[in-house]
This record gives C-alpha cells, structure tokens and sequence, in this order.
C-alpha cells in the first residue's frame, strides 16, 4: 500500500458531520429520535445524499429505500466493496449507533478524494433502511430482504403501533426506488459500529474485531396457575403463576453463568394476569432472550431451559409451556475480511482485541450471501439505544482509519 501509513481520515470533519446529522430528528435529552420512514428519516437521507453528491458519488435506491453511493473502480468489471450501516434510530436514541458506520464510510470517500485515491473495485456507502426495527419489526428488516430471509411484500404489510404499512410509508416519503432489491453482487462488506457493550472501555481497547455476532433464542413461555385472594387463600393451598416466573427467571440466570464464558440470557417482556394488587397471578407470559456465538451452545441452553423449567413448576403446582417465537443462528464472519480489519488495526498502531457482537446488526444478514467484517469502537459505560450514548472523537478516527485501510486492502489501490 502506496505510504499506507500516512493514510489517516479527517476526524475533526467526520465528528462535524456527525453533529450536523444529530440536528435532524433530535431527543428530548441531547440524543436523536430519527425513527424508520418518518419526515426526520427523510430528511436525514436528503442530507446523506448531498453529501454524497458532493463527494461525486452516484446514488442508487432499490425498492426497500436501501440507499447505495458509488465511486467508481478502474475495473468495470469488478464487484464493488461495500461499507456501511444505518441512519435511522430508536425512539431515545444516540448519536452514534448505526450512524458512525454510514458517515464513517463517507469519510472514507472523502478521504480517498483527497489522496487522489483510485481502487480497482468500486467503493460504496450504504445505508440500510429499518434496521432498528422500532416502528417496524423485525430488525434488520431491509437488509434481510435484501438477502432472501424476507419477501418485500412481506416486509411491505408490516405494521406501526397507528397500523401504518411500511410500503405506505415508504412512498410517503418518496424513499422507493426503482432498483430491485437483492440484485447487487458484493466482492465484500465492512460494517463499522459502536460496541454497544463495555468490554473495549473496560479493557482499553482502541478497536474491536469482531469476529463472530451472537446467535439468539427468542422463547415465549407461559406459566398457567390459579386466579385468587392473596388474603384469604392459604401458602400451601396456592398455584401461583408470578412464583414460577421467579423460578424461571433464576433458572435462566443460572443456565447462561454455567455457559460462561459468551454466554448470555434473562427475560425480558413480561405480562402477568390479571395483574392486580390482591389478586395471586394465575398467568405470566414472557419471553427469554438467550444468546451466545457458539451454536451448540445455544442450542444445549435452550434444550436445558426445556426440560428443567416445567419441572420446577410441577413442584409448585403450576404448568410451563413455551416455544421458540424467534432465532437467529451466530454468525461467523468471513476470516479474510476479519484479517484485513485486524491487519489495518496492527499497521496503525491502534490496540485491539478480537470481540463478538453482542447485538444484530445488517452485516449479520450480508454475510449470508458476501464476504463480511464489522469494526467496532468503544462508547462510554457501554451504554447505548439511550439518549446519553457518547463515543470519543479519538474513538472514532480509530475506527474509521481502521476502516479505511482495510477498505483500501480489499478494494486494491491502483498504483
């Protein structure tokens, strides 16, 4: 690589660029409220896309309102190399999350403009739609359309909590393109992204490599017992639905610690009928979130949780049922790619260490049908999908200078 040291991003103009963004859709407490397919949506896409004009970029828009920026290759026949992530946000959301990956790749092309940069792969900067999942679930709902987990006409009849259609308001904003979904050939994908976790913070770590994403196990589980008085009906006489709960609940916590380590699992959503001040639960429905990278595992901690947890309800007089209401096996990501994030780290001089995603993110879906490697940043406390998500500026020059020299290995400069 042509003084391939010396090849550094602007930070101060990306953190620029990333305030400028932050004032489209803004929090009630200093983060960012730009949720999939509404007007903030829009018009943080017209800002992206002027940027990208100016870059000399050519924008590209398939039916999904997946966003794709070109610069082109000396070889017109070679795949591009694609980077990117996502614009939109949680409800309270940050700065960062999903946004630093799309205006991290922005920079890079700025960058590559101002070198004088050719490669001969085409370079582009995409940003998926939905892929919070908030207004619109699932998550990474584009992106796995994109790849075939999905139909768009499927996709198209999702609903928001007003029972507004994701086709609907798709074209209310004037984000449908004409590109068909799912036609583009990558030669490979970078994902940058911040952690979302405390593990880069915690051990001091300039750059995380991320070499796996976790697999998961949605289990919606039911605990049936008896309605009645919580006065007048005796201890040993009850079949108390919210006491299995709490028996669940132990159990998960004690499967995922005997799996450690990787491992993780609690529950998350819980109803519990009729709810009401003195009446004993005679109902708890809720769900257990359990993941790990290692799929053997997931699946012996889920296959545990089935036959211990209708056990320990039978001793309190209760009944379990459950089933499997969402799953996503861990990816591996593509070792060449995982080499060129660790190898561009190494070059300069950042300090890493190899990590697993612990959230899903829109390169889990790719790797699917391209080679795929994600680069992660550390945020402060590990705290994000909350207004007070905060990354470094230092942070992020890392990792987009990261980014962009295992970009550059992959899309081969052109002397």
């Amino acid at each position: 690589m042509r003084n391939g040291q010396n090849f550094r991003i602007d930070p101060e103009r990306l953190w620029d660029s990333l305030m400028e963004m932050a004032k489209i859709g803004p929090g009630i407490a200093g983060g960012n409220n730009r949720q999939t397919l509404t007007d903030a949506d829009a018009e943080g896409r017209a800002l992206f896309q002027s940027w990208c004009d100016a870059a000399g970029l050519t924008m590209g828009v398939d039916t999904m309102g997946n966003m794709f920026a070109t610069r082109p290759g000396t070889d017109p026949n070679a795949l591009p190399v694609y980077m990117g992530s996502h614009l939109d946000t949680q409800p309270t959301g940050g700065k960062y999350d999903g946004v630093l990956g799309v205006l991290g790749g922005l920079e890079v092309v700025r960058t590559l403009n101002d070198l004088d940069i050719q490669t001969k792969h085409p370079i582009v900067i995409v940003n998926w739609t939905n892929e919070e999942g908030t207004r619109f679930a699932p998550a990474m709902l584009s992106s796995g359309v994109f790849i075939g987990k999905h139909t768009q006409a499927w996709a198209y009849d999702r609903v928001d909590a007003e029972g507004k259609s994701f086709g609907d308001e798709l074209k209310r904003i004037g984000w449908v393109g004409e590109e068909p979904v799912g036609t583009r050939k990558m030669h490979a994908m970078f994902e940058l992204h911040i952690e979302q976790g405390p593990i880069l913070e915690a051990e001091g770590k300039d750059v995380g490599v991320v070499t796996h994403g976790q697999g998961l196990r949605w289990i919606e589980c039911t605990v049936t017992g008896k309605e009645s008085h919580t006065g007048s009906t005796p201890m040993h006489m009850r079949k108390n639905a919210g006491r299995g709960l709490a028996l669940v609940t132990e159990l998960v916590h004690e499967i995922a610690m005997a799996n450690q380590p990787g491992a993780v699992g609690a529950i998350g959503h819980i109803d519990v009928y009729p709810n009401s001040r003195n009446i004993i639960p005679g109902k708890a429905v809720f769900t257990v979130d359990m993941r790990t990278h290692i799929l053997d595992k997931l699946n012996a901690m889920v296959a545990e949780l089935m036959e211990r947890a209708p056990k320990l309800c039978d001793e309190i007089g209760v009944e379990f049922d459950c089933h499997i209401v969402g799953q996503f096996d861990p990816p591996a990501f593509d070792e060449g790619c995982v080499a060129a994030v660790r190898a561009a780290a190494e070059e300069l001089g950042y300090s890493h260490m190899d990590i697993v995603s612990g959230a899903g993110h829109d390169a889990c879906w790719i790797n699917d049908v391209a080679p795929t490697a994600m680069i992660m940043c550390p945020c402060v406390d590990g705290l994000s999908h909350n207004e007070a998500e905060d990354i470094t500026k230092d942070w992020a020059k890392a990792g987009t200078d990261v980014l962009l020299h295992a970009v550059l290995n992959t899309a081969e400069i052109v002397e």
